[in-house]
């Protein structure tokens, strides 16, 4: 039997409104279970830090657990595949670094696209890194250490924590900006590469606060310049790389991402709580340890950094002709 027209567009548009009703009843109730947010570093980095302090605001906020999963491996990769391949619910998050920006042109067969495959949450974090050196090493600034090291080209040791990695493509930048010539000595870790730096098997290392900050202050390591654009409230009296070497500014940045088509519903929820977990006191004390600025703001401002990194790190890649090791 025939249903009349207008009946039958009033059922017609009740299922089409289905669909939508159910993504906002989801978003609604979201989350309903405990969330993993993955972290592609080991546990008691930096990133682990950070990664526990924004997933104890958020449980706060939202009232389920975020549990850090740290799966480690590739530069961060792993953690990203896992994320890529997640449902998209919001029930997996990534907290999303530097690397990815980096991994996107170093890694030439990785099975996701960064940009395409996740969609971005909100900014938490940047930070510097902070150019130290040796203290056999004759340069107390910035020109004389380039002066050195163009004087002994491929004789100067720079370490990093490993290929790709942030204080390695910190590195990267300065040779490439400063027209040096270092040799990049890769450990499975940057404590090693501090250690090394100590023991003077490396004469520089750009290195990141946290982990450098007391060997600074010991005087066992001697700072030249921090990395930002600014200078860095924990190290106040030391200049930035830029004074010198124009046009150079690199800082490792945090953001949380989410899988592709995750209901924007959801994002919004999480993005909400995000900005009110970095305004939170209590959070921004303990993130100062880290040594870097709070970004918030919304998912196309983190979307934006992600393509402005991208873009950057591609050259810098490109330009020192790096490969996977």
């Amino acid at each position: 039997m025939d249903l009349p027209r207008r009946q039958f567009l009033r059922l017609a548009g009740g299922a089409i409104a289905l669909p939508a009703a159910s993504r906002l009843a989801r978003a609604q109730t979201y989350p309903s279970r405990p969330v993993r947010l993955i972290v592609g570093f080991t546990a008691g980095g930096g990133s682990d830090i950070l990664a526990r302090l924004t997933g104890h605001g958020l449980s706060e906020r939202l009232g389920q657990p975020f549990i850090i999963e740290n799966r480690t491996g590739a530069g961060s990769n792993i953690a990203t595949e896992v994320v890529v391949n997640a449902p998209a619910d919001g029930q997996t998050l990534l907290l999303a670094t530097t690397a990815n920006a980096v991994n996107a042109t170093l890694y030439d067969r990785l099975p996701f696209n960064f940009m395409r495959d996740i969609v971005p949450v909100a900014g938490l974090l940047r930070a510097p890194n902070v150019m130290l050196v040796h203290p056999s090493v004759p340069a107390k600034t910035v020109p004389e250490f380039i002066a050195y090291a163009r004087a002994n080209p491929a004789r100067v040791n720079m370490g990093s924590g490993g290929n790709g990695g942030p204080v390695h493509m910190a590195g990267e930048l300065f040779k490439m900006l400063a027209d040096v010539n270092l040799v990049h000595v890769p450990y499975r870790g940057e404590a090693l590469a501090l250690t090394d730096l100590l023991g003077g098997q490396v004469q520089v290392v750009f290195g990141s606060i946290p982990s450098s900050i007391g060997y600074i202050q010991g005087g066992t390591l001697r700072p030249l310049a921090v990395t930002t654009a600014t200078r860095s409230e924990t190290l106040p009296d030391v200049p930035v790389l830029a004074d010198f070497v124009p046009g150079y500014e690199m800082s490792t940045w945090y953001g949380l991402a989410a899988p592709r088509n995750t209901p924007a519903a959801t994002i919004d929820k999480l993005n909400i709580a995000t900005n009110a977990t970095l305004a939170d006191p209590k959070f921004k004390a303990r993130a100062a340890d880290l040594g870097g600025t709070m970004l918030g703001g919304s998912p196309s401002d983190l979307g934006m950094l992600i393509e402005e990194e991208t873009s950057k790190w591609a050259k810098v890649v490109k330009f020192a002709g790096l490969t996977p090791i």
